[in-house]
């Protein structure tokens, strides 16, 4: 049964809804690219297993995990800020915002042994980031960066340690894609092998 029958709430009266409440809409969507992510990905013949982990589950970071050619990896999968996107017409591109940091405060321990409490994400937490950017052109696209070419944080309240172990809350992502993105998955999975990037599967 579908959730529009078992509500018994028709497609506009839903419609209505996440029109009126920005963040129920963007907590839904980003839901929905997670399955349209794995959607994509389970289709390469490379990839022998899928799963997503709990979202409370603070040991296991990642909203995909992909055994890729036997290696395996954790993809962060995360939303534009619809408020933040334009389109430059000198340049031809879309630009928008991509808001990556953890959905609530956590402690984390630095490289260093510092521990800190923080919103956002360690560098080498996750391997892969996954942008979607529906909200450039309502079309499910992606593009993908390695987790250790993001840019630091330039939080001014923390250590220069700090800010260099941790990520940017709010990353810019443009399409047609620049460097750090990529908008071939497999094409960075396969760089990412060859330089020895990928950890042997674990039992799930």
């Amino acid at each position: 049964m579908s959730i529009l029958k078992q509500w018994d709430i028709t497609e506009e009266q839903l419609t209505e809804m996440l029109d009126a409440n920005p963040s129920l809409r963007g907590m839904v969507l980003g839901y929905a690219a997670e399955t349209k992510l794995k959607e994509i990905i389970t289709l390469f013949p490379e990839v022998t297993y899928t799963t997503k982990f709990d979202d409370h589950n603070r040991k296991k970071k990642g909203d995909l995990y992909v055994v890729y050619h036997g290696k395996a990896f954790d993809i962060e999968s995360k939303s534009l800020q619809s408020n933040m996107v334009k389109y430059d017409e000198i340049n031809k591109e879309w630009i928008g915002k991509a808001q990556v940091d953890a959905s609530d405060r956590r402690e984390v321990t630095l490289p260093n042994g510092e521990r800190l409490n923080t919103t956002l994400l360690l560098r080498n937490e996750f391997d892969v980031l996954a942008v979607n950017c529906f909200a450039f052109e309502d079309q499910w696209r992606f593009v993908f960066a390695r987790n250790r070419d993001l840019p630091y944080s330039s939080y001014k309240k923390y250590s220069e340690e700090a800010r260099k172990s941790l990520i940017a809350s709010l990353i810019t992502v443009t399409w047609p894609p620049k460097p750090p993105f990529y908008t071939d998955l497999r094409q960075l999975l396969n760089e990412m092998i060859r330089e020895g990037y990928g950890t042997d599967p674990e039992e799930i």
